[in-house]
């Protein structure tokens, strides 16, 4: 954004632009954190009741582990 376009964001909102880039980087990150908590116990409740095996219960775990590695990767970069 040029300068302008800056000055007027900030007069228009209050607020810079950089603030509502970790508004948005934050919120990302609190729904991943979110669905991989009920991901995970949604997985523990089947694994421990016997209806996934505990090879989907690890599967479950390092897609989430993957997908907040590479999200951390590209949105903290």
């Amino acid at each position: 954004m040029t300068a302008q376009q800056l000055s007027a964001f900030q007069a228009n909102g209050g607020f810079d632009a950089s603030a509502s880039l970790g508004l948005l980087v934050g919120a990302v990150f609190a729904v991943l954190l979110l669905w991989g908590a009920w991901a995970l116990r949604t997985a523990y409740v089947g694994w421990s009741e016997q209806r996934i095996s505990q090879r989907q219960f690890l599967g479950v775990a390092m897609r989430f582990v993957a997908m907040y590695l590479v999200l951390t990767f590209f949105l903290l970069s």
